[in-house]
């Protein structure tokens, strides 16, 4: 679980009631503070990344634009990566930022920006096979947590869950996107760079125990090992009926206890995630076939795949009043269904940007607009911005997350426009994204320190700048 602060932002110019003349003319031109650390303090530095920022800041004239993206692009290399070499293999654990523990999703999304920059600097390379080589030990380790230590001695701060704890485990909540964001970043990482050394013999189990993992999790012999309860005043974070959630009927479905937002699901088939896992077994395979040349391999998980795709199908898509046919956020195989989405990816906003849904899918697009509007729950429109929340830290909290989704899943020029405009707007001077603001005044937001949300909005401003860099006038 994430600790969460409230924190008011300062503003980028104190107020000054009187200024001499000569002073006027440098106020035309903003001046704003430094905030990036200072090059000896960062943790890792890559040559293309800072060629990356170099190029940007010259070719972008709005200056805050590209003070933001100097910022936070780098942020996750800056602030939270321990680069090191273990057995001579490359060993990369990655932090989330103000908490000291590795996510396997957050990891996986926070170097996923700096894949298409790898090819070019061996090593920026070498660090996201770090990722990927920790990654594989976390899975073998526990293929049921979500959240690692870098000390597999260390016992946590939720050492009382009722679950299978164990050292080395900072959380043992049950997500279905935990196993995909890994595999979706070895893809990728194998595809840019054809490297294939960090695929071997271990990940090679690690795959095989994620399979395991899902089919335990499709619960069509029993519930599975896996239960967790929490002594919490918080309904999302713990799970009822001792532990494995609200029933759900066996339909070809994977049942996840938690969503990416680490909030316990309410219909355990949470349909982006499963979506999710649908594109992951679809890349595995093709991994299995092209590097450990597995015919039986590849034919088990594209069946896998298939199977869910078409529970997927029969399930989660629904018929909506208003938006014609919609997926549904999360089902239970009894024909209950839950409208709305979430800002924690996989969302099913977040679909086509995951390779899980084509971008101009029409049911996609009805589920967009849903998802978009007031039939959202979770959509909030205030003073300070319109965009996606969710329960975890409450209602009229947007994250920036979502926005910066929102944009690199649109086609729309003034859509995406509207986007950068706003994150750019409700950074409340820190020159930084957030993990969530109040709609109606951005300088109340939740944690300072959130890699993700900084180096995702790098990647939203990187991919404006090569495809339609007039938006960034």
């Amino acid at each position: 679980m994430h600790r969460r602060s409230f924190v008011r932002g300062a503003s980028l110019l104190a107020a000054s009631p009187l200024l001499p003349f000569s002073s006027l003319e440098a106020l035309a031109a903003p001046v704003f503070p430094v905030v990036r650390p200072a090059a000896g303090q960062r943790h890792f530095r890559s040559k293309a990344v800072e060629a990356a920022i170099t190029e940007f800041q010259r070719q972008v004239k709005d200056p805050e634009l590209g003070w933001l993206f100097n910022n936070c692009f780098p942020n996750t290399l800056d602030t939270t990566v321990t680069h090191s070499t273990r057995g001579g293999r490359p060993d990369t654990y990655v932090i989330t930022g103000d908490i000291d523990a590795m996510w396997l999703r957050d990891s996986s999304a926070q170097v996923w920006p700096y894949l298409a920059l790898a090819p070019q600097d061996a090593a920026l390379r070498q660090l996201i096979a770090g990722v990927i080589n920790r990654q594989t030990q976390c899975i073998l380790q526990d293929p049921y947590a979500n959240a690692f230590y870098g000390d597999k001695t260390k016992v946590g701060e939720w050492k009382t869950d009722l679950t299978d704890m164990q050292p080395g485990v900072h959380e043992r909540k049950w997500e279905i996107d935990s196993l995909c964001y890994p595999i979706r970043l070895g893809y990728h990482y194998w595809k840019a760079t054809g490297d294939q050394q960090p695929f071997d013999a271990q990940w090679r189990k690690a795959i095989d125990l994620i399979v395991k993992t899902f089919r335990e999790q499709q619960r069509k012999t029993g519930l599975g090992p896996y239960h967790f309860q929490r002594e919490t005043a918080k309904a999302t974070d713990t799970q009822p009926m001792a532990g494995y959630g609200y029933p759900v009927r066996p339909c070809g479905l994977i049942a996840s206890a938690f969503r990416p937002s680490d909030d316990a699901t309410v219909l355990q088939f949470l349909v982006p995630s499963n979506f999710f896992a649908v594109a992951s077994l679809r890349q595995a395979a093709l991994m299995l076939y092209d590097i450990h040349h597995e015919q039986q391999g590849y034919n088990d998980l594209m069946a896998f795949a298939d199977e869910v795709a078409a529970a997927l199908r029969q399930h989660a898509l629904v018929a909506h009043p208003e938006f014609g046919q919609v997926y549904a956020y999360e089902v239970d195989g009894y024909g209950g269904r839950l409208f709305m989405d979430d800002a924690n990816v996989p969302s099913l906003l977040a679909l086509p940007y995951l390779g899980a849904l084509p971008l101009n899918d029409p049911i996609y697009q009805n589920t967009r607009k849903l998802v978009l509007s007031a039939a959202n729950p979770f959509f909030y429109k205030g003073a300070a911005a319109e965009g996606i929340g969710g329960p975890h830290v409450g209602a009229d909290m947007i994250w920036p997350i979502a926005i910066t989704m929102r944009g690199l899943t649109s086609t729309d020029d003034a859509e995406i426009r509207s986007c950068i405009q706003t994150l750019k707007a409700t950074h409340a001077g820190t020159g930084f994204m957030h993990e969530s603001f109040h709609k109606d005044d951005a300088k109340k937001f939740t944690r300072s320190w959130f890699a993700w949300a900084n180096t995702l909005f790098g990647e939203f401003l990187w991919k404006v700048y090569k495809e339609k860099p007039a938006l960034l006038a």
